[in-house]
């Protein structure tokens, strides 16, 4: 049931900015990028945070008009930073960090934008890449795991900024391709061409980089870190054809397929593994 009335209701949306898009095009465009980069939850409450967050040390930063929070676990001087993705909060690394806490390195957390305490509305890879550099310019962590559209960020951020202090990424269930994420949003609401192409030619206005150019896995091609990269084929949110691309172009990858965990990851095998990978010389 529940499946059907999001259809009727995703359906009804796209019928309505169809219609604006020949009367004002613009605020049709306008109000389908909000639809696209607006997440519907992953904010927290300062006052009830998860018991994950609530015994660590806290830092919040300003970026421009905005702020962003950050959690630190600390450890030894060594650094791992993790960047979690869409709809979700620096409390989804509860699992993680018992394997990493282990390691004795401090952890630190970032809130993305619009998510966890960090402020604002919109969420997007290239601006989410500017909080990571901040981030990393005070902290210079050695190793960066990114989950989702976390690993998408990392990869920008790497291509546009660089950082040879970084030695390992761990990328889990990160998608690549981003004119596939824009494609499905306009499929989802069966949105037709005039705002398709709105939408892009406002992602190269605001991004300053063409869509058909935003593919994270050509970026990889000049990486020299480290990395890991875990994908699941059951992985219904981002296909696992997108790990497979990171993979192929990622000089010095290690890949690895896992079936049933979705897009989540959330495995202690798995965890295991990405343990040993950060601890290897």
């Amino acid at each position: 049931m529940k499946k059907i009335q999001f259809l009727i209701l995703t359906k009804s949306i796209g019928f309505y900015l169809n219609l604006l898009s020949f009367i004002k095009p613009e605020k049709a465009k306008q109000i389908a990028y909000q639809l696209f980069s607006q997440p519907r939850k992953g904010k927290l409450n300062p006052n009830q945070l998860p018991k994950t967050l609530i015994n660590t040390e806290k830092e919040t930063f300003q970026h421009e008009d905005h702020t962003f929070q950050t959690y630190i676990w600390k450890g030894n001087d060594e650094i791992i930073l993790l960047v979690h993705g869409w709809e979700s909060n620096a409390s989804r690394w509860k699992k993680m960090l018992n394997h990493l806490k282990p390691l004795g390195k401090t952890i630190i957390a970032i809130d993305a934008p619009a998510h966890g305490l960090t402020t604002g509305k919109e969420f997007n890879a290239p601006k989410y890449a500017e909080y990571i550099n901040t981030l990393t310019k005070k902290y210079s962590p050695k190793i960066i795991i990114g989950h989702s559209v976390g690993g998408a960020a990392i990869s920008y951020y790497l291509h546009k900024f660089g950082n040879p202090n970084i030695e390992k990424v761990v990328l889990l269930g990160a998608p690549s391709d981003f004119k596939i994420i824009s494609n499905n949003f306009v499929s989802m609401l069966s949105l037709n061409k005039k705002i398709k192409n709105r939408l892009e030619n406002y992602y190269q206005e605001k991004f300053n980089i063409h869509i058909d150019e935003f593919k994270a896995h050509n970026f990889a091609q000049n990486f020299s870190q480290k990395a890991f990269i875990a994908h699941d084929i059951d992985d219904k949110i981002v296909l696992v054809e997108e790990g497979k691309k990171y993979a192929s172009n990622w000089k010095n990858a290690i890949y690895i397929e896992t079936k049933g965990l979705g897009h989540s990851l959330h495995d202690h095998d798995l965890y295991q593994k990405i343990s040993q990978f950060i601890q290897e010389a």
